[in-house]
C-alpha cells in the first residue's frame, strides 16, 4: 500500500507541473467559456440553458484534451528519456506503475471539473440542481475513458514533437466536429451526421442531456464503449509489436 501511495503522489506532482495540463485543461477552456457566453452574442433562446450547455462543452473539452495530450505526450516523454525502461527493471510492479498513472489522471480530471464548474458559477451564475452538478461531473469523469485509451495510442509514437503535433490536431478536430465549440444545429446536414458518430459529440451530449434533466442516451454509451474497445485493442497491438522489435 505504501508503494502505491508513493507512486500516486509522484504522478500527481508530475502532472500538475505539466504546462500542457495548465494551459489546455484549465486556462483555455475558461477563456473560451468567457468569450462565447459573455462577449460573443449568440442570441440563444434560453440564455441560462445556453450558459450551462457551454459550460458542459468546455468541461468535456478540457478533460478530453488532458486525456489525449497530457497522458499521451507524457508516455512518449518517459519512453524517450528511458524512464519506462528503467521502471521495468525496478521492483515496482508494472500494475502499480499504471495504476499510479490512471489515478493521477483521474484526480487531474476531477480537479478540472471542479475548477471549470466553479468558473461557470462565478462568471455566469450557472444554476443547476445538486444532482445535475454531481451526475454531470460523474459522466465526464467516467465517459472520458475512450480518450484515455486514445492517449495511450498517442503514447506509442516515437518522438515527442510528433506526438504533440498529432495529439493537437486530433484534439482540435474532435472538439470542433464534436460540437463542443459550436452547436450541432449550426453545422451542414452532412456534417451533423458525421458528428453524431464521433466520440467527442457523444461525450459532450451525455452532459448536455443531464443538464436538461434527461439521462445520456444509449447511443452515447454504446458509441463511446465501441471507441474505448477499439482504441484499447489498437494501442495494445502496437505496443506488443514495438516490444518485439
Amino acid at each position: 500500500m505504501n508503494v502505491i501511495t508513493m507512486q500516486c503522489k509522484a504522478e500527481l506532482r508530475r502532472i500538475f507541473r505539466n504546462p500542457y495540463y495548465v494551459f489546455w485543461s484549465l486556462i483555455l477552456p475558461i477563456i473560451f467559456y468567457y468569450i462565447f457566453t459573455r462577449i460573443v452574442n449568440t442570441n440563444p433562446d434560453d440564455k441560462g440553458l445556453w450558459q450551462a450547455h457551454y459550460l458542459m462543452s468546455m468541461t468535456t473539452f478540457s478533460v478530453m484534451g488532458s486525456s489525449i495530450m497530457t497522458l499521451g505526450i507524457r508516455i512518449v516523454q518517459e519512453r524517450v528519456h528511458g524512464w519506462s525502461t528503467y521502471m521495468r527493471i525496478t521492483p515496482l510492479p508494472e500494475g502499480v506503475y499504471f495504476f499510479g498513472k490512471m489515478f493521477g489522471q483521474s484526480v487531474m480530471h476531477l480537479f478540472s471539473i471542479i475548477i471549470i464548474f466553479t468558473a461557470g458559477y462565478l462568471i455566469n451564475g450557472v444554476s443547476l440542481t445538486a444532482s445535475q452538478w454531481i451526475l454531470s461531473g460523474l459522466w465526464i469523469l467516467i465517459g472520458c475513458a475512450p480518450f484515455l485509451a486514445l492517449g495511450t495510442l498517442v503514447g506509442t509514437m516515437k518522438k515527442v514533437d510528433t506526438a504533440s503535433g498529432v495529439s493537437n490536431a486530433i484534439y482540435m478536430v474532435l472538439a470542433v466536429l464534436g460540437a463542443m465549440w459550436f452547436p450541432l444545429d449550426s453545422f451542414p446536414k452532412g456534417l451533423q451526421l458525421v458528428s453524431k458518430w464521433l466520440p467527442s459529440y457523444n461525450f459532450g451530449n451525455g452532459a448536455w442531456e443531464l443538464i436538461q434533466g434527461n439521462a445520456p442516451s444509449w447511443d452515447n454509451i454504446l458509441i463511446l464503449s465501441g471507441y474505448l474497445v477499439f482504441f484499447v485493442v489498437l494501442s495494445t497491438y502496437i505496443r506488443k509489436k514495438q516490444e518485439v522489435v
